[in-house]
């Protein structure tokens, strides 16, 4: 009653109005803090994930790059793809080549021995090697030699080399190499054949038992006067053919073993056709017949290394 009178009822009213409206606003700040602090917490999650992702992608970025870099240093992406190591190796050099081959070890069918005639890479060698068996231009045959893990990846091209005209590939815990493909072995016939000189050796192993050569008067040039070019082309094919002809009959009586025709290209063609040589070679061999077999020996047992990666 005396609050009515006074008014102070109107005033307490207010003054619980206020305070509810106090209470909301106080709850709604709190709130909202809870939210803020949400969404602070959530940004700052969102910025460590994104950092991560970064840090992801960039990592992934340097892995392909180097990536690309492997990939243009093995298919040549400027056309120079080369092996690390191509020689041609002396009977000596060629000795110790093999030893070494033949002391690796690895694990049951780790280690590949793959003969690849002519160009011909079989699908198992193609794929390890990728761009890399274009390495493997340029000869008749390779005997090719790699391990499960990589280790070791080279290409022999023997003088000799297996009596295979098709591709083939095994895989053992040691690498399968005939030391007959890359060295003077057993009894066989060396014969160097120009145009203008013939040579033949035989021989069992490095030993020479038996030697018969000899040199023909070929025409070299044709001189400003005198006859005709033409005529001077017959002439020197007959010279040439009567060569030919002895060194047919030579090698029909002193032919022992397995025969190894090398010299001229051209004259190698005239007389392979009838003898059946068991493996040619180009060399260049000059000089007196005896001395130029010797030279023809040292070259012809020669073996080519490329060193893959």
């Amino acid at each position: 009653m005396i609050d009515e009178l006074l008014g102070r009822a109107t005033l307490k009213e207010r003054i619980e109005e206020l305070e509810e409206e106090t209470e909301r606003l106080r709850r709604r700040y709190e709130a909202e803090s809870d939210r803020r602090a949400d969404a602070i917490t959530d940004k700052q999650e969102a910025e460590r994930e994104q950092n991560k992702l970064e840090d992801r992608i960039a990592q992934l970025e340097g892995e392909l790059e180097r990536q690309r870099e492997r990939a243009d240093q093995q298919s040549g992406a400027a056309g120079t793809l080369e092996p690390r190591r191509r020689d041609r190796l002396s009977r000596g050099e060629t000795v110790t080549v093999l030893d070494r081959l033949e002391s690796f070890r690895a694990g049951p069918e780790g280690a590949c021995t793959a003969v690849v005639p002519d160009g011909e890479v079989p699908d198992a060698v193609s794929t390890h090697l990728g761009p890399r068996q274009r390495l493997l231009e340029g000869s008749d045959t390779y005997v090719v030699c790699y391990d499960d893990a990589d280790l070791l990846s080279v290409a022999l091209a023997p003088p000799i080399g297996p009596a295979s005209e098709t591709p083939r590939v095994g895989w053992s815990d040691r690498f399968d190499l005939e030391r007959e493909w890359f060295l003077p072995r057993g009894r066989f016939t060396l014969a160097l054949v120009r145009a203008d000189l013939f040579a033949l050796g035989v021989y069992d192993g490095e030993d020479r038992q038996d030697f018969h050569g000899f040199e023909s008067d070929v025409k070299s040039s044709h001189s400003k006067g005198g006859f005709s070019q033409g005529r001077f082309e017959r002439i020197r094919d007959g010279q040439i053919a009567d060569h030919l002809e002895r060194a047919r009959s030579a090698l029909a009586e002193h032919r022992d073993g397995s025969l190894y025709l090398v010299g001229q290209q051209e004259a190698i063609s005239r007389l392979s056709d009838h003898l059946e040589p068991h493996a040619t070679a180009t060399v260049d061999a000059t000089g007196a017949p005896k001395a130029a077999l010797e030279d023809a020996f040292r070259d012809f047992f020669r073996t080519e290394l490329v060193v893959l990666g």
